[in-house]
């Protein structure tokens, strides 16, 4: 999934809850200017700025790490 993905579903989760960006700041102690950053797809969020916007929000994120070997065999 690209981060613009990502983006998206956070703003439309948090629209469909009817919650602002700055009601959502204040709840998860994230900044605004961080929250904007990131619905527009232009943060570079770190995984524990993620975890408490997706808390809040009620979503989910799954890591996936894989090994990349197969990927280089087929270059």
């Amino acid at each position: 999934m690209h981060f613009d993905d990502i983006a998206n579903k956070l703003k439309s989760r948090r629209e469909l809850l009817g919650i602002s960006q700055e009601e959502l700041s204040e709840i998860s102690g994230v900044g605004l200017r961080t929250i904007k950053k990131i619905e527009t797809g232009k943060g570079n969020p770190t995984i524990i700025t993620m975890r408490k916007l997706l808390f809040i929000l009620g979503l989910e994120m799954k890591i996936e790490i894989r090994n990349n070997e197969d990927d280089y065999a087929k270059m």
